[in-house]
């Protein structure tokens, strides 16, 4: 599939007005227990408290205003999701009088596959979520549905980008940014703005969070190309699955951002429950796996001021009381 256009700060502060009237301006919390822990200054930016419970309703609602002022006759759209995206799809979908098709894959959490039902999404099942985004693909080819991938379209990328702009506005003093990263629409977003503001001559760190059961950009980071990988169950099944080809996320990642941490899936487990111990906050697996690099060790971030990216909400319950 070929690249997707890839978005400037033009693109971003349109994505923030445009979204002003839709999305939560998220809490920016300081954490005292990850402060001490890492001896850095610590924020932790909510994104769980938006509607449908994560990051992705910014991508997606920015996607489908963009759409329908560039193609108003389509109405229906079509996207392949862990759940998220999709959830978020289906919600902008019905905010606008749209129609929501979602390839879902089947190792989805019950509570993504029953939000998306709730918010009267289309759902076609795939084995893995490689398949599914193959099969939305080939759906929006062969229906003419406008397809929104998760990760590789400019305006989502756009729209993720927004989380960062909100940040720096509450806190400019950051110095040092960790998101979790999949597909690597909100790590890229992030990353463009970051590097708008290296320009003013305030540098900023920029750092993935990827899982260790799907190292999806650490291979194509080590191999300089977009490589298929072996995924691996996982708490944070957010982020699990393979890049599809082309993606313009690869690129915006490798020349824009500074590293890439594998965490290890006891650390995404320890982070859940060190959220929920220390902050009283629940958060999904993707979540946890940008506090779980930090908890993990290896990064050297003392002095710095840190804001992590908590992305969404959206865990089973079977999985928390496993997890606690």
């Amino acid at each position: 599939m070929a690249s997707q256009p890839v978005p400037d700060m033009s693109a971003v502060e349109g994505a923030a007005a445009r979204l002003a009237a839709f999305v939560w301006h998220t809490p920016i919390l300081q954490s005292a227990w990850l402060s001490a822990h890492s001896r850095a200054d610590v924020w932790l930016k909510l994104e769980m408290v938006q509607p449908t419970g994560s990051f992705k309703v910014r991508g997606a609602m920015n996607a489908l205003i963009l759409l329908q002022e560039r193609e108003p006759a389509t109405r229906t759209v079509v996207t392949a999701s862990a759940g998220n995206h999709g959830a978020a799809i289906a919600w902008a979908a019905a905010a606008l009088g749209l129609h929501a098709r979602v390839h879902l894959p089947l190792t989805a959490p019950a509570a993504k596959r029953q939000s998306l039902l709730r918010l009267g999404a289309e759902l076609v099942d795939a084995p893995d979520y490689d398949t599914a985004e193959t099969q939305a693909r080939d759906d929006a080819s062969k229906t003419g549905a406008a397809h929104i991938s998760a990760y590789n379209h400019g305006d989502v990328i756009a729209g993720a980008a927004t989380v960062v702009l909100e940040m720096l506005h509450d806190r400019p003093e950051l110095d040092t940014l960790i998101l979790p990263l999949g597909g690597g629409g909100l790590l890229a977003g992030a990353a463009l703005v970051a590097r708008s503001r290296d320009i003013k001559g305030d540098p900023l760190l920029v750092i993935g969070a990827e899982c260790e059961a799907s190292p999806v950009f650490t291979a194509a980071l080590a191999a300089d190309a977009i490589v298929t990988v072996d995924v691996k169950p996982t708490l944070a099944d957010g982020l699990a699955g393979n890049m599809e080809p082309g993606s313009c996320t690869f690129a915006m990642v490798r020349d824009q951002v500074d590293r890439v941490a594998i965490v290890a899936e006891s650390s995404i487990e320890v982070a859940m429950k060190g959220l929920i111990r220390h902050e009283r906050l629940i958060v999904e697996g993707a979540s946890a796996t940008a506090v779980g690099a930090l908890l993990q060790g290896g990064l050297d971030l003392a002095g710095r001021h840190v804001g992590i990216v908590l992305s969404g909400r959206n865990v089973d319950v079977e999985v928390l009381r496993r997890v606690i």
